[in-house]
């Protein structure tokens, strides 16, 4: 299978507004000049993007949607794929909970699952039809985590969306009948973004990836068709060393540390 092309093409990008999906629209426009849907819920920070986005010449639409919100997933499929011909997707929104998971409300729980879980099923179920119906060639990558690999106490939840996203993703990829057409997990580990921005994170934030190196590699792990993928050698050299360990062993160490994140910032 040949690797993507976007020049020209039409990429759809959610969670555009901030961190990761904002860092990857600058990259597409500037070195790989693609048409970009950008999506998030806040419509000024989309605007502000739009605008710095277009003077690289290539051509924006915005989509406002939070997808904790079932009509605002199918307004983002119906326009994603109605309005101009899409070539590929990344679906990068997400939300964490960083505590106890007995403080978790329930309020809380549901977005959490219909942002990571539920609108992820839906959005890739219809651009799969899709693409399956016109055996066009695309690509679309879902952001997960190295936390579905090796599961975070006090994100606990949220460990459990992101394997449950790269499970749903590598199955289906055996599904798929378009060989022109192809599906990616990405797997970052901590990312410094405005999500691992709270005072929570205090000791763990020494170990966070740069969001450009993330970008990039994430951008490469589309644009090769990877079907998994973890950017930065020390990530992959370190989840190869773990599967040597116990994973109690690993998953308690973890523990520890995030323990201590968290009492240090009073939580």
């Amino acid at each position: 299978m040949k690797r993507l092309d976007f020049k020209n093409k039409w990429v759809l990008i959610t969670g555009a507004s901030s961190g990761l999906g904002h860092e990857m629209a600058l990259q597409l426009a500037h070195r790989h000049k693609a048409n970009l849907i950008i999506s998030a819920r806040r419509k000024d920070k989309l605007e502000q993007l739009k605008t710095e986005l277009e003077q690289t010449g290539i051509q924006v639409k915005i989509i406002v949607a939070d997808l904790s919100v079932p009509e605002d997933v199918e307004l983002l499929i119906k326009d994603s794929i109605e309005k101009q011909p899409l070539y590929a997707a990344i679906l990068n929104a997400g939300i964490t909970y960083f505590g106890s998971h007995s403080e978790m409300q329930s309020s809380e729980f549901q977005k959490l699952l219909q942002t990571n879980v539920t609108s992820i099923v839906r959005i890739t179920s219809q651009l799969v039809n899709h693409f399956e119906a016109t055996e066009k060639e695309g690509g679309l990558m879902v952001v997960s985590s190295m936390a579905a690999l090796f599961p975070v106490p006090y994100q606990a939840i949220y460990s459990g969306t992101k394997a449950f996203i790269m499970n749903f993703f590598n199955a289906l990829s055996f599904e798929l009948k378009n060989t022109k057409f192809s599906l990616t997990v990405y797997a970052p580990g901590g990312i410094a973004t405005e999500m691992t921005q709270g005072e929570k994170f205090n000791d763990l934030k020494g170990w966070l990836m740069p969001v450009e190196q993330a970008a990039k590699e994430g951008i490469h792990a589309l644009t090769t068709r990877k079907y998994n993928y973890i950017p930065g050698f020390m990530n992959r050299a370190g989840s190869r060393l773990m599967k040597l360990l116990p994973k109690k062993f690993i998953i308690g160490q973890m523990a520890k540390t995030y323990r201590k994140s968290l009492k240090q910032s009073g939580h």
